[in-house]
């Protein structure tokens, strides 16, 4: 064993006892490879305690930080919503966590400590899915129960194509990032003050064939009409009828004018 290394109950018993039996200090020493003033620290422990007094002792550092907070107890704290513990929303920042630790155990823990028992635990930080809460999982199923074999019905009748739709805005107004700047100045960033948008209208089938129309005004049924009208002229020749699918319906007017001639129409479960 080297010096400055760790030693085992037994070594410092025979230590000792060699000592005990006349052996010379230093020469125990050298054979056991420890520090004199060691070794006369172990013989004293041993004539005030006995062997009990060579056992070796807890350390008299400062302990552990969150011991009481194990991996089960830190997993059960953030998969709770963050607004269980009364912040505004549900997410989780090393910032939320640390207080709601500070505040449940009494402990002053440092950011770095945080982060490194969550990877301990296994935790990551990620992006989490949208679920709309707004959808009505019972009308999803009466829709997969009854409508979706209608539309396989339809598309084996007719031969169709069929196509899935949706419309979505985006906003044209500048995205800014964060940068790094000097401690008290706010860089600035030139954008342009002119809001816009653009009103994007798409159709994707189960091929993967992506149509899509730009607008830049707010979709309606006549943009609905006109935009089918170039599905149809996508596909010259064509005597199937497309079946299309939107995500968003429309109303009972442009429902009975999208059914006509080579156009079908059905919804998707309501949202």
């Amino acid at each position: 064993m080297s010096q400055g290394g760790y030693s085992s109950f037994d070594l410092r018993v025979r230590a000792v006892d060699a000592v005990l039996h006349g052996m010379p200090v230093g020469d125990v020493a050298d054979a056991y490879r420890v520090d004199r003033t060691t070794l006369f620290r172990w013989v004293t422990r041993y004539r005030i305690g006995g062997t009990n007094g060579l056992q070796r002792h807890p350390g008299s550092g400062r302990p552990r930080l969150l011991e009481e907070l194990d991996e089960a107890a830190l997993r059960r704290i953030v998969l709770e919503p963050a607004s269980v513990f009364g912040f505004e929303t549900d997410l989780w920042t090393v910032g939320r966590l640390r207080r709601v630790i500070q505040e449940e155990y009494r402990l002053v823990v440092s950011s770095d400590t945080v982060w490194r028992r969550l990877r301990d635990a296994g935790l990551t930080y990620q992006k989490p899915e949208r679920q709309y809460f707004e959808i009505d999982e019972a009308a999803r199923q009466e829709w997969l129960r009854w409508e979706v074999p209608q539309i396989r019905a339809a598309v084996r009748k007719f031969r169709a194509i069929l196509y899935f739709q949706d419309e979505s805005n985006v906003s044209l107004t500048a995205f800014l990032g964060k940068t790094w700047a000097p401690r008290g100045q706010t860089p600035r960033q030139s954008v342009t003050g002119k809001r816009g948008g653009v009103a994007a209208m798409s159709a994707l089938s189960g091929r993967g064939r992506l149509v899509f129309t730009l607008h830049d005004k707010r979709i309606a049924s006549a943009e609905v009409m006109c935009f089918l009208g170039q599905m149809l002229a996508f596909h010259p020749g064509c005597n199937r009828p497309p079946t299309q699918v939107p995500v968003g319906g429309r109303g009972p007017d442009s429902v009975a004018r999208l059914a006509r001639g080579r156009r079908h129409l059905a919804r998707l479960a309501a949202e």
